[in-house]
């Protein structure tokens, strides 16, 4: 099996996050890891075919800002929030809180449950 290229945290570079994270699908994704928890790639939420999240999720790996583990035939995803805020304090958090999560005309993410209205 391919070994998967996680940089070190003294490797990890300022532009290469904030590139990774300036794409609405990729922010989606590590605001989901960060709220839930590790998770695999196939639960996510988002309208790409799986060869382009494949993609967005090796952007993220390869920025430092995610780590991926084999685990049987799936890939878990976790962040890498310790590194990141070591490296670069408070940028990760500063990012989420300004982040406004998709609504679900927008085409990704859960569907809010409707609230029924009393007359």
């Amino acid at each position: 099996m391919k070994q998967l290229h996680h940089p070190e945290r003294e490797a990890i570079q300022l532009s290469s996050v904030l590139y990774a994270l300036s794409d609405p699908i990729r922010l989606y994704v590590v605001s989901e890891i960060c709220n839930h928890g590790p998770q695999a790639c196939n639960s996510f939420k988002v309208p790409i075919v799986k060869s382009t999240l494949t993609h967005h999720v090796r952007t993220l790996r390869e920025a430092g800002v995610i780590h991926t583990r084999v685990q049987g035939t799936q890939r878990i995803l976790s962040l890498r929030k310790e590194e990141l805020d070591e490296r670069f304090p408070g940028l990760l958090d500063s990012i989420l809180q300004a982040y406004v999560k998709p609504v679900p005309d927008e085409g990704f993410g859960e569907p809010e449950e409707e609230t029924q209205q009393q007359d």
